[in-house]
């Protein structure tokens, strides 16, 4: 009884971002899930299979954790928080989906950005060598 009833008073203590997924960050290329395991594991138990970023892609070097209690992710944060793998010190973060998909909105519109210019330099292109005139085109830029 005395454990359940700390465990809530502290779950009252524990910063909002605190949650049993967690996002990892500069890790070695090369290292594989059962390494991640050996590492993670000792925090507690792991609940879902540990996701490596892909080996093609900007996520190369990531990966998501998922603890079942969130006081054995918050140990692993807080002990793993810049601990030395392969010569790299790893970044451990809370996922938070608010700040991920913030920052996929920000890709997708940059993304979308960058192909409207070239629509409007090829545009720009094609007027040159169309019409020598310019076509009355001054106003949408």
């Amino acid at each position: 009884m005395d454990v359940t009833s700390s465990r809530k008073v502290t779950n009252s203590r524990l910063p909002p971002e605190v949650n049993r997924i967690l996002y990892v960050r500069n890790l070695p290329f090369k290292i594989s899930a059962e390494e991640l395991y050996d590492i993670f594991g000792k925090y507690g138990a792991v609940y879902q299979k540990i996701r490596l970023g892909d080996k093609s892609k900007d996520t190369r070097g990531t990966a998501f954790v998922v603890y079942e209690d969130i006081y054995d992710a918050k140990a692993a944060v807080d002990h793993l928080s810049g601990f030395n793998v392969g010569g790299r010190y790893l970044v451990v973060l809370y996922y938070q989906p608010a700040k991920f998909q913030k920052r996929l909105d920000a890709e997708e519109k940059k993304k979308e950005i960058e192909e409207l210019r070239r629509q409007i330099k090829a545009r720009k292109e094609a007027d040159k060598t169309g019409s020598g005139d310019g076509g009355g085109d001054e106003d949408e830029d």
